[in-house]
């Protein structure tokens, strides 16, 4: 069962998607993407507070997502993974009751859903590289920065090396 804030982000995903489709030319209307959630999102708080701080620092998420992914240009990224990052990059940098791995997690699963085939290891690099870079307090712990994908990927090739030397 779906957490009411993994509802909501999904709800602001696809907010931030048709604002962006539209280039910008309608508001952003959460209450409409909140409907199809009607009974499993009846508090739409954190939702709400999500939109607004993504939209208040675009300007800032952007920039450093154009930092940490310089061989893509942001207009170059896929549309559900660009709003992914800024999702993810706004809650890692400035959620204070959102750990930074859990930002990254989130953004993960629902790129799985929403995304290519690639989206999620693409929101992955990029966001634990955000993590990295702009939060390394989150990373003291060995295997704390990483996400569950990382850490899966990472265990998988130390297993397979291991069988490849014996």
């Amino acid at each position: 069962m779906a957490s009411y804030r993994h509802l909501a982000r999904i709800a602001v995903m696809q907010t931030l998607f048709s604002y962006e489709f539209r280039n910008g030319a309608v508001e952003p209307d959460l209450k409409a993407n909140t409907k199809e959630f009607a009974e499993k999102l009846t508090d739409t708080t954190f939702a709400e507070e999500l939109l607004q701080g993504v939209l208040s620092h675009k300007e800032e998420i952007r920039k450093i997502i154009g930092e940490e992914a310089p061989e893509w240009s942001f207009e170059r990224i896929a549309l559900v993974d660009r709003v992914l990052l800024e999702i993810g990059t706004y809650e890692i940098l400035f959620s204070k009751d959102v750990p930074p791995v859990v930002a990254i997690n989130e953004a993960i699963e629902i790129a799985k859903v929403f995304g290519d085939l690639n989206s999620s290891k693409f929101v992955n690099g990029v966001l634990s590289t955000i993590m990295n870079k702009h939060r390394p307090e989150a990373t003291n712990k060995e295997g704390q920065g990483q996400s569950k994908t990382a850490k899966s990927t990472k265990s998988k090739t130390k297993s397979k090396s291991a069988k490849s030397k014996k």
